[in-house]
C-alpha cells in the first residue's frame, strides 16, 4: 500500500488548560528539536493570546516536546525556500518575510499580563533563547543549555534578546554573553541570573507546573496588575510609576479578591480567589 501523503502534520504547538488554572504550551516539532517554522510561529502567537485572554488561565508554562526546548529558526526550511527567512543570500528577500513584529510570539510575550514560566528542557538557541528570555521566569533541567551563539552565525538576537539581556544581567555580562557567544550550561545560567532554578531533567516540567499552580492560587487580578507595573516601570521615572501604583492599588481595594484575601488571613484559612 502506498504511503498516505495527505496525512496532516501534527499540531506544531500543543495547548492544554488544567483544572488548576495553569495552561501548558508545548512546542511540538521534536524531530527538529522544535525549530521554529512559520506554522509554529503563527500557532504560538495564537495560543499565547488565547491563554492571556482566558479567564480560566492564571499562569502559563512554556516547554518543548522531546529533548530540546527550541533550536531557533528552522534553517533547513529557510534554505529550501519554504521557511522563515527563505529567499535570503545576497540581495535576498528573507528580511521581508515577517513585517509586523507586533504579532510575533516574542512581542506578545512582552505584552501579556498572565505570568509565564519557561521550562527549558535541553537546548534553547537563537529564537528559542529569545523566547525563554521573554518569559517571566526560567527553570532549567540539569542538562539544559542556553546557546547565545548569534555572533558566530553573523546575526544578532533578533527577537528581544538585545533588550532583555542587559536588563536581566547588566551591560557588562550581556556584552560577555553576546560578544563571546559561549554556550551556558544550567548552573552557569543560574549563577548569572538567567535561570531561577535548576532541577533534574525528569522533574523539570512538573516543577514548573508546581510553581505555576502556586502562582495561580494567588489573587489573579493582583498578579496581572503586578506584572503590568513591572513592565511599565522599566520605562517610567519613580514619581510617575508610584502614581500609577497608587491608582492600581485603589482599584484592587474595590475587588472581591481583596476582601477575600483580608478575610482568609483573619480567619486563618487558605484564600479562594475568583478573579473578581
Amino acid at each position: 500500500m502506498a504511503p498516505d501523503t495527505d496525512m496532516p502534520e501534527p499540531d506544531p504547538v500543543l495547548y492544554e488548560v488544567g483544572d488548576d488554572h495553569v495552561a501548558t504550551i508545548t512546542l511540538n516539532r521534536p524531530h527538529r528539536r522544535n525549530a521554529i517554522s512559520m506554522r509554529m510561529l503563527n500557532r504560538l502567537s495564537e495560543v499565547l493570546t488565547k491563554a492571556d485572554e482566558s479567564v480560566d488561565v492564571r499562569a502559563i508554562v512554556l516547554t518543548g516536546a522531546g529533548k530540546g526546548f527550541c533550536a531557533g529558526l528552522d534553517i533547513k526550511d529557510a534554505m529550501s525556500g519554504t521557511g522563515i527567512g527563505s529567499g535570503g543570500g545576497e540581495g535576498g528577500g528573507g528580511a521581508t518575510v515577517i513585517q509586523n513584529t507586533r504579532s510575533l510570539p516574542t512581542s506578545i510575550l512582552f505584552e501579556i499580563d498572565t505570568p509565564i514560566i519557561a521550562a527549558v528542557n535541553g537546548a534553547a538557541a537563537g529564537y528559542g533563547l529569545d523566547l525563554a528570555l521573554g518569559c517571566d521566569m526560567r527553570l532549567l533541567g540539569e542538562s539544559s543549555r542556553l546557546l547565545p551563539g548569534f555572533a558566530k552565525r553573523g546575526v544578532v538576537p533578533e527577537s528581544g534578546g538585545t533588550w532583555y539581556l542587559p536588563r536581566l544581567v547588566g551591560w557588562a555580562k550581556a556584552a560577555e554573553i553576546g560578544f563571546l557567544g559561549r554556550d551556558l550550561d544550567a548552573q552557569a545560567s543560574k549563577d548569572i541570573g538567567l535561570a531561577n532554578e535548576v532541577f533534574g531533567d525528569d522533574e523539570l516540567v512538573e516543577q514548573a507546573q508546581s510553581w505555576a499552580r502556586e502562582i495561580a492560587a494567588n489573587a489573579p487580578l493582583a498578579i496581572r496588575a503586578m506584572k503590568r507595573l513591572y513592565r511599565h516601570g522599566l520605562t517610567e521615572d519613580f514619581p510617575a510609576h508610584t502614581h500609577h501604583v497608587l491608582l492600581q492599588t485603589m482599584q484592587l481595594f474595590g475587588t472581591k479578591d481583596f476582601f477575600e484575601g483580608i478575610s482568609s488571613f483573619a480567619e486563618g484559612r487558605d484564600p479562594d480567589f475568583t478573579g473578581r
